[in-house]
């Protein structure tokens, strides 16, 4: 029996293609319409600590510009525990669309120093998305005691070695190694008692259960400004605008002191380049709005959000200045 066989024409065969064409570009159209929607439903940001600190201050401040921005809300959520682990580790482990952040601190540059294993790789888990501000932080005591300034302060620390308490909101944090930098540099011996949390620490050096915090400025600008703390100096190689009248550690007899805060935001790694570039540029917008620059000129907040690699090397950097103090002084993740 004879093959059954079709033969096509210039013109079936024109036709096909031109129907396969319209196909693949229709699909093509359909994909970069999906990508050209994000982002089509509301964000979260990750602030590994409680509310009412400095993160979670300048975190929801950040929100507010980049909700309008996006065109979605932009909420925040809190997960605190374990030096900010928990909080990151949940970033790490969510799925890599642009829809979940995470707002870091100085405590993620740290902790590869300060913890034999993490549940993530910290250089490895994370794509960078901005390094939002940076900023000094602020040496607060509650007023009725007898600390005027820094000098007072190691004076009453040299007399009464470990009796004088500072407070930090966890392990590894700006506030726990500012103050074990001064132990270091002063050479005096507070005691350190960690938080989890800063308003928690707060709490207790407006009521007296602790003396001293070497705090985010975010933190305590209004209980500062109130006179419920006294600020004794900021953490800054300079002084800052917003306290003109401080000193720094430095100058006030402590050479070489100096501490910085930072705010960066991550996304988990794989996160596509162009849905961090369209967060870049909503966080580098939103930190220019008028809310948001309150925060600059109140708090001494320094801005940022330049592009991602500068989020990168600047905290390649700080992990390894940082690495020498907790190695000699034998700081270990409890």
């Amino acid at each position: 029996m004879p093959s059954s066989r079709v033969r096509l024409g210039g013109s079936a065969i024109a036709c096909i293609a031109g129907v396969l064409c319209v196909g693949v570009a229709i699909l093509s159209t359909a994909a970069f319409t999906a990508r050209a929607a994000y982002p089509d439903r509301l964000l979260r940001i990750v602030v590994p600590f409680p509310p009412g600190g400095g993160t979670d201050i300048v975190t929801r401040r950040l929100a507010e510009g980049m909700g309008p921005d996006l065109g979605q809300a932009v909420i925040i959520e809190n997960k605190p525990g374990a030096g900010t682990i928990i909080g990151s580790a949940a970033v790490a482990t969510s799925p890599a669309d642009g829809y979940t952040l995470l707002m870091a601190t100085f405590s993620h540059a740290v902790n590869p120093s300060l913890h034999a294993k993490l549940p993530y790789d910290t250089f490895a888990a994370f794509a960078p998305v901005a390094l939002v501000a940076r900023s000094f932080n602020i040496v607060v005591v509650n007023p009725k005691l007898p600390i005027n300034n820094v000098q007072d302060l190691i004076a009453v620390a040299t007399a009464k070695p470990g009796a004088i308490n500072f407070g930090s909101y966890g392990l590894g944090t700006s506030a726990h190694l500012a103050g074990e930098l001064f132990n270091k540099l002063a050479n005096v011996d507070l005691t350190h008692v960690p938080y989890k949390g800063a308003a928690a620490a707060i709490t207790d050096l407006l009521g007296g259960q602790i003396e001293v915090m070497f705090t985010t400025v975010a933190s305590v600008a209004p209980y500062v400004r109130s006179g419920q703390l006294r600020a004794l100096a900021v953490t800054s190689p300079e002084r800052s605008p917003a306290f003109p009248n401080l000193p720094t550690v430095a100058e006030s007899g402590v050479p070489g002191y100096v501490a910085e805060s930072w705010y960066g935001l991550y996304v988990p790694a794989g996160t596509p380049a162009d849905v961090v570039e369209r967060l870049n540029g909503s966080a580098a917008r939103a930190v220019q709005t008028p809310a948001f620059k309150t925060l600059e000129d109140v708090e001494g907040l320094t801005l940022a959000a330049g592009p991602p690699g500068e989020l990168d090397r600047y905290v390649r950097a700080e992990a390894a200045r940082w690495r020498d103090l907790i190695t000699a002084s034998n700081i270990k993740a409890e």
